[in-house]
């Protein structure tokens, strides 16, 4: 073999030697939606909506999820899409005399 070669190939086998018993970490856990995920799910529920009709396994609402603060958030991103309760509250009504 040549000399040149010797020296990276021995540098190759010793990492992987020790590279070969490493071991592998552990998963973490899923977590589970909470309120900023709501948020952002209420805000796309319109589209979502749309897509679930054409493709069934597109979920409009997050299950299992942290419960009321998701819902927080869900309601939340709806009310920012569709303006809540005070969508016509800016409008200027005419007066009939």
């Amino acid at each position: 073999m040549n000399r040149s070669w010797r020296l990276p190939l021995m540098a190759a086998g010793i990492v992987l030697l020790l590279t070969a018993c490493a071991t592998q970490g552990a998963a973490p856990e899923p977590s589970v939606p909470g309120f900023w995920t709501g948020l952002i799910h209420g805000a796309i529920a319109p589209f979502a909506l749309i897509g679930h009709i054409f493709d069934h396994s597109i979920r409009i609402y997050a299950v299992p999820n942290t419960g009321g603060w998701y819902d927080f958030g869900f309601l939340l991103g709806l009310s920012f899409i569709w303006g809540g309760g005070c969508a016509g509250a800016g409008s200027r009504r005419s007066k009939v005399d």
